[in-house]
Protein backbone atom coordinates (compact mmCIF):
# COMPACT_ATOMS: atom_id res chain seq x y z
CA UNK A 1 0.00 0.00 0.00
CA UNK A 2 1.51 3.29 -1.08
CA UNK A 3 0.37 5.95 1.39
CA UNK A 4 0.09 9.50 0.10
CA UNK A 5 -0.65 11.09 3.48
CA UNK A 6 -2.68 10.65 6.62
CA UNK A 7 -4.84 12.72 8.90
CA UNK A 8 -5.99 12.18 12.45
CA UNK A 9 -8.54 9.55 11.37
CA UNK A 10 -7.74 8.74 7.75
CA UNK A 11 -5.09 7.24 5.52
CA UNK A 12 -5.06 8.41 1.91
CA UNK A 13 -3.36 5.90 -0.37
CA UNK A 14 -2.83 5.48 -4.06
CA UNK A 15 -5.36 3.45 -5.93
CA UNK A 16 -4.19 0.18 -7.47
CA UNK A 17 -5.40 -1.79 -10.47
CA UNK A 18 -7.10 -4.16 -8.00
CA UNK A 19 -9.43 -1.50 -6.56
CA UNK A 20 -12.23 -1.74 -9.14
CA UNK A 21 -14.60 -3.53 -6.72
CA UNK A 22 -14.29 -0.66 -4.22
CA UNK A 23 -15.24 1.90 -6.86
CA UNK A 24 -18.08 -0.24 -8.23
CA UNK A 25 -19.56 -0.60 -4.75
CA UNK A 26 -19.21 3.14 -4.06
CA UNK A 27 -20.83 4.16 -7.34
CA UNK A 28 -23.63 1.59 -6.94
CA UNK A 29 -25.27 3.48 -4.07
CA UNK A 30 -28.09 5.62 -5.53
CA UNK A 31 -27.69 8.23 -2.79
CA UNK A 32 -23.96 8.59 -3.43
CA UNK A 33 -24.70 9.13 -7.12
CA UNK A 34 -27.77 11.32 -6.59
CA UNK A 35 -26.17 14.64 -7.59
CA UNK A 36 -24.04 13.06 -10.29
CA UNK A 37 -26.18 10.65 -12.28
CA UNK A 38 -29.61 10.88 -10.64
CA UNK A 39 -28.73 7.73 -8.72
CA UNK A 40 -27.69 5.55 -11.64
CA UNK A 41 -24.62 3.40 -10.91
CA UNK A 42 -21.44 3.64 -12.91
CA UNK A 43 -21.01 0.56 -15.08
CA UNK A 44 -18.24 -1.82 -14.02
CA UNK A 45 -16.79 -1.68 -17.54
CA UNK A 46 -16.51 2.12 -17.33
CA UNK A 47 -14.75 1.88 -13.98
CA UNK A 48 -12.35 -0.82 -15.19
CA UNK A 49 -11.59 0.60 -18.63
CA UNK A 50 -11.82 4.39 -18.12
CA UNK A 51 -12.09 5.66 -14.55
CA UNK A 52 -9.56 3.51 -12.68
CA UNK A 53 -6.92 3.73 -15.44
CA UNK A 54 -7.33 7.53 -15.40
CA UNK A 55 -6.91 7.57 -11.61
CA UNK A 56 -3.70 5.56 -11.99
CA UNK A 57 -2.42 7.74 -14.83
CA UNK A 58 -2.49 10.88 -12.66
CA UNK A 59 0.29 9.48 -10.47
CA UNK A 60 2.65 9.54 -13.45
CA UNK A 61 1.48 12.90 -14.83
CA UNK A 62 1.63 15.04 -11.70
CA UNK A 63 3.65 14.94 -8.53
CA UNK A 64 1.35 15.45 -5.55
CA UNK A 65 -1.90 15.45 -7.51
CA UNK A 66 -4.33 12.63 -8.16
CA UNK A 67 -7.12 10.53 -6.71
CA UNK A 68 -6.62 8.70 -3.42
CA UNK A 69 -8.51 5.97 -1.67
CA UNK A 70 -9.61 7.18 1.77
CA UNK A 71 -9.37 4.55 4.51
CA UNK A 72 -10.37 4.78 8.15
CA UNK A 73 -7.18 4.49 10.18
CA UNK A 74 -8.79 2.48 12.95
CA UNK A 75 -10.47 -0.16 10.77
CA UNK A 76 -8.71 0.11 7.41
CA UNK A 77 -12.15 0.30 5.77
CA UNK A 78 -12.48 2.07 2.42
CA UNK A 79 -14.79 5.05 2.87
CA UNK A 80 -14.42 6.65 -0.56
CA UNK A 81 -12.01 8.77 -2.51
CA UNK A 82 -10.67 12.30 -2.56
CA UNK A 83 -8.86 14.09 -5.34
CA UNK A 84 -6.81 17.15 -6.09
CA UNK A 85 -5.83 17.47 -9.71
CA UNK A 86 -5.82 19.89 -12.61
CA UNK A 87 -8.52 19.34 -15.18
CA UNK A 88 -7.42 18.39 -18.66
CA UNK A 89 -6.11 21.52 -20.34
CA UNK A 90 -6.07 23.62 -17.15
CA UNK A 91 -2.87 25.00 -15.63
CA UNK A 92 -1.24 22.69 -13.08
CA UNK A 93 -1.28 25.45 -10.46
CA UNK A 94 -5.11 25.52 -10.48
CA UNK A 95 -6.16 22.07 -9.27
CA UNK A 96 -9.73 20.98 -8.63
CA UNK A 97 -10.73 19.43 -5.31
CA UNK A 98 -13.12 16.49 -5.40
CA UNK A 99 -14.46 13.76 -3.13
CA UNK A 100 -16.96 10.93 -3.07
CA UNK A 101 -17.69 9.06 0.14
CA UNK A 102 -19.74 6.03 1.06
CA UNK A 103 -23.05 6.97 2.62
CA UNK A 104 -22.12 5.39 5.98
CA UNK A 105 -19.19 7.85 6.17
CA UNK A 106 -21.33 10.95 5.64
CA UNK A 107 -21.81 13.46 8.44
CA UNK A 108 -18.70 12.42 10.35
CA UNK A 109 -16.34 15.13 9.12
CA UNK A 110 -14.28 12.80 6.93
CA UNK A 111 -14.78 14.83 3.75
CA UNK A 112 -13.69 17.99 5.52
CA UNK A 113 -10.69 16.29 7.12
CA UNK A 114 -9.47 14.81 3.85
CA UNK A 115 -10.22 17.93 1.81
CA UNK A 116 -8.32 20.13 4.26
CA UNK A 117 -5.14 18.08 4.02
CA UNK A 118 -5.34 18.10 0.21
CA UNK A 119 -5.90 21.87 0.06
CA UNK A 120 -2.95 22.44 2.40
CA UNK A 121 -0.69 20.10 0.41
CA UNK A 122 -1.70 21.73 -2.89
CA UNK A 123 -0.58 25.14 -1.68
CA UNK A 124 2.34 24.14 0.55
CA UNK A 125 3.89 21.40 -1.60
CA UNK A 126 2.52 21.52 -5.14
CA UNK A 127 2.71 25.24 -5.86
CA UNK A 128 -1.00 25.83 -6.35
CA UNK A 129 -2.00 29.44 -6.82
CA UNK A 130 -5.74 28.61 -6.80
CA UNK A 131 -7.78 25.61 -5.68
CA UNK A 132 -11.37 25.29 -6.83
CA UNK A 133 -14.31 22.92 -6.63
CA UNK A 134 -17.72 22.65 -8.24
CA UNK A 135 -20.97 21.11 -7.11
CA UNK A 136 -24.67 21.47 -7.79
CA UNK A 137 -26.12 24.57 -6.15
CA UNK A 138 -28.64 22.35 -4.34
CA UNK A 139 -25.95 20.09 -2.84
CA UNK A 140 -25.88 21.81 0.55
CA UNK A 141 -23.71 19.16 2.24
CA UNK A 142 -20.94 19.46 -0.33
CA UNK A 143 -21.09 23.24 -0.21
CA UNK A 144 -20.63 23.11 3.59
CA UNK A 145 -17.50 20.98 3.19
CA UNK A 146 -16.03 23.49 0.74
CA UNK A 147 -16.76 26.37 3.08
CA UNK A 148 -15.28 24.54 6.08
CA UNK A 149 -11.96 24.08 4.29
CA UNK A 150 -11.83 27.75 3.38
CA UNK A 151 -13.08 27.84 -0.18
CA UNK A 152 -15.38 30.73 -0.98
CA UNK A 153 -18.31 30.99 -3.34
CA UNK A 154 -17.09 32.36 -6.70
CA UNK A 155 -19.99 31.98 -9.11
CA UNK A 156 -23.12 30.17 -10.23
CA UNK A 157 -23.28 28.84 -13.77
CA UNK A 158 -25.57 26.63 -15.82
CA UNK A 159 -24.76 23.66 -18.00
CA UNK A 160 -26.92 21.96 -20.58
CA UNK A 161 -27.72 18.29 -19.93
CA UNK A 162 -29.59 15.86 -22.13
CA UNK A 163 -31.17 14.24 -19.07
CA UNK A 164 -31.09 16.88 -16.30
CA UNK A 165 -31.49 15.72 -12.73
CA UNK A 166 -33.65 17.51 -10.18
CA UNK A 167 -31.89 20.67 -9.03
CA UNK A 168 -30.14 21.30 -12.34
CA UNK A 169 -32.33 24.34 -12.86
CA UNK A 170 -30.60 25.98 -9.86
CA UNK A 171 -27.24 25.63 -11.58
CA UNK A 172 -23.76 24.65 -10.54
CA UNK A 173 -21.61 26.61 -8.12
CA UNK A 174 -17.88 27.13 -8.13
CA UNK A 175 -15.90 27.74 -4.96
CA UNK A 176 -12.28 28.82 -4.87
CA UNK A 177 -9.38 29.60 -2.60
CA UNK A 178 -6.46 31.73 -3.70
CA UNK A 179 -2.94 31.29 -2.33
CA UNK A 180 -2.92 34.64 -0.46
CA UNK A 181 -6.23 33.79 1.23
CA UNK A 182 -4.97 30.31 2.17
CA UNK A 183 -1.82 31.83 3.68
CA UNK A 184 -3.95 34.23 5.74
CA UNK A 185 -6.24 31.42 6.90
CA UNK A 186 -3.26 29.30 7.88
CA UNK A 187 -1.83 32.12 10.00
CA UNK A 188 -5.21 32.40 11.75
CA UNK A 189 -5.57 28.67 12.59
Amino acid sequence: MEIFCSTRRLVLRRFTAGDADLLVELDSDPEVMRFLTHGRPTARAEIEKIILPRFLEYYTLFDGYGHWAALEKETGDFIGWVSMRPRDGDPSDEPELGYRLRRDAWGQGYATEAAQVLVDKAFAESGARRVFAETMAVNAASRRVLEKVGLRYARTFHREFEDPIPGTESGEVEYELLRADWEQQRRNR
